[in-house]
């Protein structure tokens, strides 16, 4: 798509002093292209495209930036509503520079308010005012469902808002032309996750990361003193957090709005937290929402959950409130380039809608959908019509897990779902030690219900791993597989595990012990197994890369002009030297997928020149540790400091297996959950689809996938399937989805450089619309289901 100057105009105060220099002159308007992205300066035409912002620290940084990148000239509304019913110094205009040092704080530096003036239709007339005289005609909105609600209605009322100003005399009849309609996009910031349409809104993740850091603290004390803990989260109306956390640390109840106990639970509750402790579990823990209620609609608070726990079984138990300190921490940086593309792309038809995350990809979604549907859960959770219990079975089979390749946080959280889930099944789980050296000496035990308790929270591995591949052992591994019958493989691991099992799967031509489904879960700081766009793991390694870019940025706020320059890790895969990159706000990141020369240095040297002209006299450069065998971080880090030297020191750190160490983020635990638990469903199916005539048989390439994230969706795909997409020599996809991201890194950068739209959000429906039926059909179809349902 192109945005034309001849529709919309860019303007930035001193925009064409940045434009003097030609390595800094913006991409020019090819009209053969249609699929070029256009930034150019008219001062004939008066017309401003403007942004409006109310809303979280990370995601308004990404909006105001990529704002300024198209020209357009972006303001900010300080405390929410209220500002823009005030008007005055609450709209000020924001610069490149306004929203430097925002991606580690939490919460908003612009402010947030409850707004009651803005409910009536005056305070909307004079919110409309303050946007009219400024020429502001698009309105980005971070906030909950009333918050979104409500522009929905501003921007609904805006053409008799603006009817009723020009006969007050407020605003010109060129004025209320000039501004005739008003664009609306929106970003959802609650932590509670409870706005339908979106994975996870803008907060949530920072929540849990404040949660599963005091549920680890806790639990070390806990276990100590043999106590049952119960710890209140927020959900007044949504049960993720809850849940989440519950999946995170392994708790033994979870109580949500959602899904009340059954009748009776008080006792079930008390018969299972006994249990566990006869079994030598020293450790109990009750996750709760604030929101939570019993079928009959009575409030089952900590506090009632504790004396119950008391009076039946004299548990030492305490009770955590965490309350507000929920709100802090940082949230990450995302949506807001979709959202400034909604915005530039939307036409006086276009509905508001909202940006939203599904998977990895960034989606736009009717917002009044979204609004209704949110609220269609609330009002059937007011009506009791509570969800089903889902039911499990299974068979009696034998399931091997393994773990191979490097280390990594949330291998245990994978192993401990898959155990549990298998243990549901009916199967008989077996614990692989020490990777396929250990399956070939028959290193195996069986592993039990509590033999995975509190592994969710430790980093690393806990089976032991080694990067061994089979292919030395193929032999031994077919014989202990007889000898220890065993139907089935789980493989988690990186790389390593992506060969094994190709290794493995070419051996069953002559070891027909190796017959049998298998799957392998990614599971690698480097995220470089074919065939999912995520593997476990990578998120910590990324949270550790970015907390430690955060601490070495703050140590120079006293020390002007310094650029520090810091090594990554990830073999040849640059995924974390990027997303850090993205994350931090690195002014550069060199991978070996994006092919860099000695110019590329220079320009990006001479780029952090003209920066510590600036006010923000700091550089981050990344460097992945395989980008280049000759442009090593020695000679980047000496390369900078001679050609900046009088401009600016350097300074050099490597992060090394730091990356891979400590406790796994609550996205890691819960993906990790999630590829166990969907691992070993997926197994069992296939074992009946290969069972014949009393034994088990799958030689078919399905019947050994990877099972990855793809987009938005938990797919599994052959691993035969995947040679062709595999570079083997540099162990990395031929193609990765996140290369897309890294102009997006350079524009945030203050880079001049285009950016290919031509792969954007389009608007998808939440509510799903009904088809009419021909009365015959409709009466064929129901006998159907009768028949179907005897």
């Amino acid at each position: 798509m192109c945005y034309k100057p001849s529709y919309l105009v860019f303007f930035h105060p001193n925009f064409m002093e940045r434009r003097r220099s030609r390595a800094m002159r913006p991409p020019k308007h090819n009209p053969t292209n249609p699929h070029c992205f256009l930034t150019q300066f008219s001062p004939e035409n008066p017309m401003f495209v403007c942004l409006c912002l109310s809303g979280m620290n990370a995601a308004v940084r990404a909006t105001v930036r990529v704002g300024l990148y198209t020209g357009a000239k972006v303001y900010f509304v300080h405390e929410g509503y209220q500002g823009l019913v005030d008007g005055g110094d609450n709209i000020k205009l924001a610069t490149w520079e306004s929203v430097s040092m925002m991606l580690q704080l939490g919460g908003t530096v612009i402010g947030s308010a409850r707004c009651m003036d803005f409910r009536a239709r005056e305070g909307r007339m004079k919110a409309a005012l303050n946007l009219v005289k400024l020429g502001i005609t698009n309105l980005c909105v971070i906030g909950g469902d009333g918050s979104l609600t409500g522009a929905n209605q501003f921007r609904t009322e805006w053409s008799t808002l603006l009817v009723d100003l020009v006969k007050a005399g407020k605003i010109s009849d060129d004025e209320a032309k000039t501004s005739s309609h008003l664009n609306i996009v929106g970003m959802v910031g609650s932590i509670d996750n409870d706005f339908c349409g979106t994975d996870m809104t803008i907060g949530t993740d920072s929540a849990l990361h404040r949660i599963i850091e005091v549920v680890d603290a806790i639990t070390t004390t806990a276990q100590s003193h043999q106590r049952t803990f119960i710890l209140e989260v927020m959900g007044r109306h949504c049960g993720y957090l809850a849940l989440v956390t519950a999946l995170a640390c392994g708790a033994d109840w979870v109580f949500i709005p959602e899904m009340p106990p059954d009748e009776g639970w008080e006792g079930h509750l008390c018969r299972r937290l006994a249990d566990q402790r006869a079994r030598g579990c020293r450790l109990n823990v009750i996750i709760v929402a604030e929101g939570a209620m019993g079928r009959d609609g009575k409030p089952i608070g900590s506090e009632d959950i504790k004396k119950l726990v008391e009076k039946n079984l004299g548990f030492d138990t305490r009770t955590t409130v965490l309350g507000h300190v929920q709100r802090g921490g940082t949230p990450p940086p995302r949506m807001g380039v979709e959202a400034v593309m909604a915005l530039l792309e939307a036409t006086p038809e276009t509905p508001a809608c909202v940006v939203s995350l599904s998977g990895n990809q960034a989606v736009r979604l009717p917002l009044m959908e979204c609004v209704q549907v949110t609220k269609d859960v609330t009002t059937a959770m007011a009506e009791n019509r509570w969800e089903d219990a889902i039911k499990l079975r299974g068979n009696n089979i034998n399931v091997a897990i393994v773990n191979v390749g490097a280390p990594c946080a949330g291998m245990n959280a994978a192993v401990r779902s898959a155990v549990r889930i298998g243990i549901i099944q009916g199967h008989n789980m077996l614990a692989v030690h020490d990777g396929f050296e250990g399956l070939a000496h028959g290193n195996i035990v069986p592993i039990t219900w509590t033999g995975v308790s509190g592994w969710t929270g430790k980093g690393g591995s806990e089976l032991g791993t080694k990067r061994v591949l089979p292919s030395k052992y193929i032999e031994e591994i077919s014989l202990t597989i007889a000898k220890f019958n065993i139907h089935s493989l789980v493989i988690i691991g990186g790389f390593e595990a992506f060969m094994g099992g190709l290794e493995l799967v070419t051996a069953r031509e002559k070891y027909e012990e190796l017959c049998i489904p298998m799957v392998v879960i990614p599971a690698t700081v480097s995220n470089n197994v074919p065939g999912s766009d995520f593997s476990i793991g990578a998120d910590t390694a990324l949270n550790t890369i970015t907390s430690t870019c955060d601490r070495i940025k703050q140590s120079a706020a006293g020390t002007k002009r310094r650029v520090f320059i810091i090594e990554t890790m990830g073999g040849y895969c640059g995924y974390l030297a990027t997303m850090a990159g993205l994350a931090a706000g690195a002014d550069a990141a060199y991978i070996y997928e994006d092919k860099f020369g000695i110019r590329d240095l220079e320009m990006n040297v001479e780029h952090l020149v003209q920066k510590m002209k600036t006010d923000v006299k700091r550089g981050l450069i990344l460097r992945n540790e395989k980008c280049n065998a000759n442009y090593t971080t020695d000679f980047i880090f000496a390369l900078y400091s001679e050609e900046g030297k009088g401009v600016f020191d350097c300074r050099k750190n490597i992060l090394g297996h730091m990356q891979q160490g400590g406790t796994p983020t609550p996205f890691d635990r819960n993906f990790g959950t999630k590829m166990g638990s969907k691992a070993v469903l997926w197994l069992t199916e296939k074992l009946k689809e290969t069972y014949r005539h009393g034994r088990i048989f799958a030689n078919t390439p399905d019947s050994a996938c990877v099972l990855g994230m793809r987009k938005r969706a938990l797919t599994f795909q052959p691993l035969a399937e995947l040679n062709e997409q595999t570079d083997f020599e540099h162990r990395i996809p031929k193609t990765s989805w996140w290369l897309k991201l890294r102009p997006i890194m350079k524009i945030l950068a203050k880079y001049n450089i285009s950016l290919d739209t031509s792969e954007h959000a389009h608007m998808e429906h939440v509510i799903k619309k009904r088809v009419s039926m021909p009365a015959p059909l409709m009466k064929e179809h129901k006998e159907e289901v009768e028949e179907e349902e005897e």
